[in-house]
């Protein structure tokens, strides 16, 4: 019989330590055979454009998984999440249908530890101020996916909203977590030492010229080649990583620069599995600006998925 997990389920099942400890052990050990994932565009009656994203994976012998995810930029304005998923598990030997799993929770899980668990390896020990841009559904995952690796003292919430800055913050405050709202984006971005972005921005809204030396920019949201979250500046002053080059490299933050001739390929230091399995060592020297730039891999899915089925088995 399978398995239906919940979005409590699953985050009961996916704590922090566990979740990012999962996905190092996965970088470093399993054989996860990943298709590029396919992104279709969907037209909308209204003009606008939606999209589709398939993300399958498996380990031979062991597990398949397949995640669906849908994206409607107009939802936002609707009330609505814009971006819904559901995630299937099956057996790898048998082809069996293990588990049904909330997709957005899965994504939001998997997606926060794995920005956390490269932070590890790229922002300061002595990191303190943690800002978190955007104040969509991945914002609370992420700022405590990110207190989960360092001791921050301050966690600064920004967004186009002040009301949902707000929220925010007092959710995290629930939390236990020392979050704020932040008024002005330049001011926060200039004091803190990480920065995290959630957004569905199509126009960059972090300036190069607000990070300071030794500061690390965790770039999440913008996924496709028209979208964008830091100007060519944050880009092109900072040691990139990524977690997947192929991912990654199609999505604006990075597609942009490397048509324009502002970087190369080569300008990727390391990719997640190469920090995982100390290929590289990640920061290497307290006044170097990094930039890691997250576009989602099926590797991290499978591994949340495999982890909430355990722990529902066990469980």
């Amino acid at each position: 019989m399978s398995a239906l997990i919940g979005h409590e389920a699953l985050e009961a099942a996916l704590g922090w330590p566990d979740l990012i400890g999962q996905l190092r052990d996965w970088y470093c050990g399993n054989a996860v055979q990943a298709p590029d994932r396919q992104v279709l565009s969907i037209a909308q009656p209204d003009g606008s454009e939606a999209s589709l994203l398939i993300m399958p994976a498996w380990v031979p012998g062991e597990s398949i998984g397949v995640k669906v995810v849908t994206f409607f930029p107009g939802n936002a304005a609707k009330g609505c999440p814009t971006i819904n998923a559901g995630y299937l598990l099956f057996n790898g030997e048998t082809g069996q249908m293990q588990a049904a799993l909330d997709g957005d929770a899965l994504t939001a899980r998997r997606t926060a530890a794995a920005s956390a668990l490269a932070a590890d390896f790229l922002a300061r020990k002595d990191a303190r101020h943690l800002l978190i841009v955007g104040t969509g559904q991945l914002s609370l995952a992420v700022a405590a996916a990110h207190c989960a690796v360092r001791s921050y003292t301050t966690v600064s919430i920004w967004g186009r909203s002040r009301e949902k800055a707000v929220a925010v913050a007092e959710a995290l405050r629930a939390q236990g977590l020392p979050a704020q709202a932040a008024r002005d984006l330049e001011v926060a971005c200039r004091a803190a030492d990480v920065i995290s972005t959630v957004t569905a921005s199509t126009a960059p809204i972090i300036h190069g010229h607000w990070l300071k030396p030794g500061s690390h920019l965790d770039l999440i949201g913008a996924f496709k080649g028209d979208m964008r979250e830091s100007d060519d500046q944050a880009i092109t002053q900072a040691e990139l990583f990524v977690d997947l080059r192929a991912g990654a490299s199609l999505a604006g933050d990075l597609a942009q620069p490397l048509d324009a001739g502002q970087i190369t390929p080569g300008h990727i230091r390391a990719d997640l599995a190469e920090l995982c399995q100390r290929a590289h060592p990640g920061r290497r020297d307290d006044t170097a600006r990094t930039v890691f730039k997250s576009a989602g891999m099926a590797l991290q899915d499978l591994a949340a998925a495999n982890l909430a089925r355990d722990h529902a088995i066990s469980g």
